[in-house]
């Protein structure tokens, strides 16, 4: 289990942020299972800002829930940049939020390969009428549980940025 006391910060300085600028937030994860969705939500007043969340761990998931084309990850893999800004397009697209969040990668430990190792981390968030902001992260084999925590530092940082655009 993943201790998300180390993220409330973050998540509470987001949530103060988002409150402060009327701006919803969705989450599109999948390595991160629900995390980021689940950092957010254990700030109290997080109801004001947060919209949805959508947790899309398998590939029929994110073209389901978030309308990512199957054949996107069948030519490049749900692990990507393309597939992260299909998803946070998706979440977007599919919700009342402002800003968006997307995660997918491989936590481990297995599932790694030479091209695509565990730890690696594939984020975009996204906001409406402003461009994605994209970000890839090789946080190596840590242990899944600290590749998930990492990933959530990260996409809470992402929103933040995006959150922070005059």
């Amino acid at each position: 289990m993943t201790d998300l006391s180390p993220l409330a910060a973050e998540a509470g300085a987001l949530v103060e942020r988002c409150r402060s600028r009327g701006f919803g937030i969705a989450t599109a994860e999948s390595c991160t299972g629900g995390l980021v969705a689940g950092a957010i939500t254990e700030i109290p007043g997080s109801s004001a800002v947060f919209d949805r969340g959508f947790v899309t761990y398998a590939n029929a998931a994110k073209t389901d829930l978030l309308g990512v084309p199957a054949e996107l990850i069948d030519r490049v893999g749900a692990v990507s940049a393309e597939v992260a800004l299909a998803m946070a397009e998706g979440a977007l697209a599919r919700s009342q939020a402002e800003i968006a969040v997307a995660v997918t990668g491989i936590a481990g430990p297995g599932g790694g390969s030479a091209g695509k190792p565990v730890g690696l981390v594939f984020f975009c968030a996204t906001r409406r009428d402003r461009p994605p902001i994209a970000a890839v992260r090789q946080f190596g084999d840590i242990g899944r549980s600290a590749v998930r925590l990492a990933a959530c530092h990260e996409a809470l940082r992402l929103l933040m940025e995006q959150a922070s655009i005059a």
